[in-house]
């Protein structure tokens, strides 16, 4: 790779690292997870950055790696959900901010008890704001599919939130 490229792929890195990590973390709910995710994706993409940095949004390219990488992780994987029995303890806090850090914890053990694939539809749709096309087009699957995915999920998530009493 030329030393230009080199660069641009640093540059690219250094300002697109914090919301790679974030998204990674999202599919992933392990720091350590995402970061290896993250690193493994970039390790892809670096290998063709001489092309890919021409693309409008590298940035969604290597979010697109992610996804695949994830999925062929969790396929290696024993399918076995790891869901934190407690969130970590929080300051103290008065009323309104309190009951929110509760409904937002209940909220995010029950998007980690997702499958891999819901939880990745989810992420992606509203975590990181794409629309139904452009989810389905970073997860290489129809529109449908995608709204039949958060249509299920929803539902799941109702039922789960339901149960816990955070939804009436």
């Amino acid at each position: 790779m030329k030393e230009a490229q080199e660069e641009s792929f640093r540059e690219f890195v250094e300002g697109s690292w914090s919301r790679l990590l974030r998204t990674a973390y999202l599919l992933t709910a392990d720091h350590g997870a995402a970061e290896d995710l993250v690193q493994v994706a970039l390790m892809r993409t670096y290998r063709h950055w001489d092309r890919i940095e021409a693309y409008e949004s590298p940035e969604g390219y290597v979010r697109r790696a992610m996804v695949n990488a994830n999925i062929s992780a969790w396929r290696r994987r024993k399918h076995v959900v790891h869901v934190m029995a407690e969130p970590p303890e929080r300051p103290a806090e008065s009323g309104d901010h309190q009951d929110a850090y509760a409904v937002r914890d209940e909220l995010w053990r029950a998007v980690c008890a997702m499958s891999p694939r819901m939880r990745t539809v989810f992420v992606l749709r509203y975590f990181e704001d794409l629309t139904e096309a452009e989810t389905a087009a970073v997860m290489g699957c129809a529109v449908g599919t995608v709204k039949s995915q958060i249509a299920r999920g929803l539902t799941k998530l109702r039922g789960e939130l339901r149960a816990e009493g955070s939804l009436r």
